[in-house]
């Protein structure tokens, strides 16, 4: 089958956090096949990877033959090598993302088989979540297995022990208990958090330095053990995911699908995982992109973030049928492609 058309669109997003993602957050991309199939995907970049797709990929894509994940696989380094003047990272690899997600929608439809068929079969058939976000009795209710905690530094370990005892008081001695910080600690800090909430039996800190910081990443890691640290959902492709390597940086690689170059780049990123046996856990890995790689790939761990925030939160219903969680669980649905509907309404 030939692609006919390619369209990348912002949503009319009604509930997105007042911040630099009011306007990058994420795209939704069309690729229309000849014939009629149609395939979605979900790429990041906001407003500032329209052009790159609207432009660039589509005058690439269309006319081109799709009909074997070998064939995804040579579009994938066809955009990448393309764009390597302006791309490698950053708007140009969020915007391929969506484009090759789009991509193995459309050939699953047309195989009538999810994309985790394509890629390797289900080798999991329930994966275990963790909830981000403050509301610890609710992911207790949800009987999900973990909660990651945000914290921003502000000159004292205070509010971080006072909610991971919460959190382990209500979630219980079993569940895993993390920390996202967002890039604003540095070393001295986080052995600092690593001593005072040693009581607490801390899964993992994330994102505790910049992207750039591997080396110094790599120097910190024993010295915070047994607390892991995970990161790269700021990394891109298997490149940077090789430098992280070579220096050692995280225990845990969380590469976010929709950013990092697809279920392609994803592949490839667990594939080198595999290799050095460090394990996968995708970023936002419970929304079914990152899901259905997780259900496939042997170098993930059976584990899928959820972005719930509170049990009153209003959220945009982008995507129909996206796997709800049950007994604590995640399934992916055993429907072609991706298994999920695009909600026009918010376009």
């Amino acid at each position: 089958m030939r692609i006919e058309s390619v369209k990348a669109v912002y949503p009319n997003y009604q509930n997105v956090a007042s911040s630099w993602r009011t306007h990058l957050w994420q795209i939704v991309v069309e690729v229309r096949m000849e014939g009629g199939v149609i395939g979605y995907g979900y790429g990041g970049g906001g407003l500032a990877s329209l052009p790159v797709v609207n432009g660039h990929f589509r005058e690439l894509l269309v006319g081109t033959e799709v009909n074997s994940p070998d064939d995804v696989f040579g579009i994938w380094d066809r955009l990448y090598y393309e764009s390597l003047p302006y791309g490698r990272k950053g708007i140009a690899m969020m915007a391929l993302s969506g484009v090759d997600l789009a991509i193995w929608d459309a050939l699953g439809k047309a195989e009538k088989k999810p994309v985790a068929e394509l890629i390797g079969g289900v080798k999991k058939n329930r994966m275990e979540v963790y909830a981000t976000g403050p509301d610890s009795e609710w992911y207790a209710e949800l009987g999900v297995s973990g909660q990651k905690l945000t914290h921003r530094w502000r000159g004292t370990t205070d509010d971080a022990v006072a909610s991971a005892r919460t959190a382990r008081s209500v979630m219980g001695n079993q569940a895993k208990v993390m920390f996202d910080v967002y890039m604003s600690w540095n070393s001295e800090v986080t052995i600092g958090m690593a001593e005072d909430l040693a009581e607490f039996d801390i899964y993992w800190f994330e994102d505790v330095l910049t992207p750039d910081d591997v080396r110094e990443l790599g120097e910190l890691r024993p010295k915070v053990a047994p607390i892991n640290l995970a990161g790269g959902e700021h990394e891109f492709g298997v490149a940077g995911f090789r430098e992280i390597c070579e220096h050692g940086a995280y225990d845990i690689w969380q590469p976010d699908i929709t950013w990092c170059g697809g279920i392609t780049a994803g592949m490839r990123i667990c594939e080198l995982a595999r290799e050095y046996g460090v394990p996968v856990v995708p970023h936002r890995g419970g929304e079914v992109w990152g899901l259905h790689l997780i259900a496939a790939n042997d170098a993930c761990d059976d584990l899928a973030e959820m972005v719930l925030g509170a049990r009153d939160s209003e959220v945009d219903d982008l995507w129909v049928g996206s796997p709800q969680i049950e007994g604590g669980k995640l399934s992916i649905r055993d429907e072609a492609g991706f298994g999920v509907r695009l909600n026009e309404g918010m376009l």
